[in-house]
């Protein structure tokens, strides 16, 4: 009985002891991932998977490009909401107000903001300004509008705002002139049943409604030959040149180069908007429209020129750098996490890489000390066999020598290091041969 629960305390003491022995080499393992998941609390949060754009009407540009951003987006994981509006203007207040995250903003209206606190991604296309003519309206230049009808776009568009912008350049205004505030598709109605007799449209060739006015005999296209002009008086605006036969070869739409003035589209948003997002939404943008168009050049967009809002920070480094090495092979989710956890990755470096050499060392002390400090034992024994002065008591001596082989028996340590352990053994061996033939000892 007593034998047994002499064993039964020798299994757990070496029980103990392999679990010291794991804590010792796996607590700087323990340490390191403490610390990583410490450090991972103050990584950016990931990126939310659902943000709001404005679209302006749905017959229009923004929305039909807004389309295309919401299947790329779709397949990159986030869901893109589409929110219609009147136009740029009040897409900047809903911006503020906080029902969008992101929308489409003509050039040239930052001061539609109250707050201050929007910010651009960059102009992502050109928005020409379309000024169409009733065919027997006879005008070469804005100034010979005063006292026609004139539709200048929807309360809250872009398109009303730079109307009545070029409009007041010339002395033109509500005044003198019926100026009416009917959106594309009413002003374009309104145009060929003869009820206006010009009418303003800012949108990309794209619009159906523009394409529909260009295709119609019954009106025409001003060609602004003062655009130099106004655009060193309005740094936004460009001169951009609709060629000759571009709408239809065949029909020879327009029969000759016609010079229009254009705006750029931005795309602006929130302070709070995710860097992430900033990124994937340059992104599209560049498989949307770096393609080129009528007025683009191939690669042209998106750019940080033209803008006209304070540009993101974020957006500014990406326009620098381009698309990260994680962005352009991982998809978009992958890259976002890793590109979230780069910060902890040098101090995750210089934590493991000295652990990993000091792991091998560590391990190998921990199980070399389960065998050596039994050589203390036995070299002590073995010194006072020698000592002739030290009296040594032959049969206390072995019987300690017959405890520590037990001890050393019940040893566990790797095959890997089996040959310390009978290497000890047989020490202990020739020690007790050397008491059991004192003549051996000299």
């Amino acid at each position: 009985m007593a034998r047994r629960l002499s064993e039964k305390k020798s299994n757990v003491t070496e029980n103990d002891r392999h679990w010291m022995d794991y804590l010792h080499i796996t607590a700087p393992v323990i340490i390191t991932i403490l610390g990583f998941v410490l450090a991972y609390q103050f990584v950016d949060p990931a990126p939310p998977d659902h943000i709001r754009m404005g679209t302006g009407q749905k017959q229009g540009a923004y929305y039909l490009f807004a389309r295309r951003y919401q299947e790329i987006l779709r397949e990159e994981g986030v869901d893109l909401e589409l929110v219609e509006s009147a136009g740029s203007v009040e897409n900047i207040t809903l911006l503020e107000k906080g029902l969008m995250d992101v929308a489409f903003v003509q050039g040239g209206l930052s001061g539609a903001s109250q707050s201050g606190e929007l910010y651009s991604l960059g102009s992502f296309y050109y928005e020409p300004l379309w000024l169409f003519l009733r065919s027997d309206v006879d005008a070469g230049k804005l100034s010979d509008l005063i006292g026609k009808r004139i539709a200048v776009g929807a309360e809250g568009s872009g398109t009303q705002a730079l109307a009545l912008q070029l409009l007041g350049d010339n002395r033109i205004d509500g005044a003198n002139t019926r100026l009416m505030p009917l959106n594309d598709k009413q002003s374009a109605e309104a145009l060929l049943n003869g009820e206006v007799d010009a009418a303003f449209f800012v949108a990309s060739p794209k619009s159906q409604v523009v394409g529909r006015l260009l295709l119609s005999e019954s009106v025409g296209l001003l060609s602004f030959e003062r655009a130099e002009a106004y655009t060193r008086t309005h740094r936004f605006l460009s001169r951009v040149v609709l060629p000759a036969g571009i709408v239809n070869m065949g029909l020879d739409l327009p029969p000759e180069d016609k010079v229009l003035l254009a705006a750029t589209a931005n795309l602006v948003g929130t302070g709070n908007l995710h860097p992430a997002l900033i990124d994937l939404l340059i992104y599209a943008g560049g498989k949307i429209h770096g393609e080129g168009g009528w007025f683009e050049r191939r690669g042209q967009f998106p750019t940080s020129d033209f803008v006209d809002f304070p540009l993101s920070e974020d957006a500014r480094s990406f326009y620098n750098r381009g698309p990260s090495f994680l962005q352009r092979y991982l998809p978009f989710w992958a890259a976002t996490q890793l590109d979230r956890l780069k910060v902890m990755l040098l101090p995750l470096l210089a934590l493991m890489i000295p652990l990993f050499k000091i792991m091998p060392s560590l391990y190998r002390w921990r199980m070399r000390s389960r065998i050596y400090p039994w050589y203390r034992e036995v070299l002590a024994i073995d010194r006072l066999a020698y000592d002739s002065e030290a009296n040594l008591d032959i049969s206390d001596a072995l019987t300690k020598l017959s405890q520590i082989e037990k001890d050393v028996a019940n040893i566990r340590v790797p095959l890997s290091f089996t040959e310390e352990l009978y290497d000890l053994r047989l020490h202990i061996s020739m020690v007790r041969e050397r008491l059991e033939n004192p003549r051996k000892v000299t």
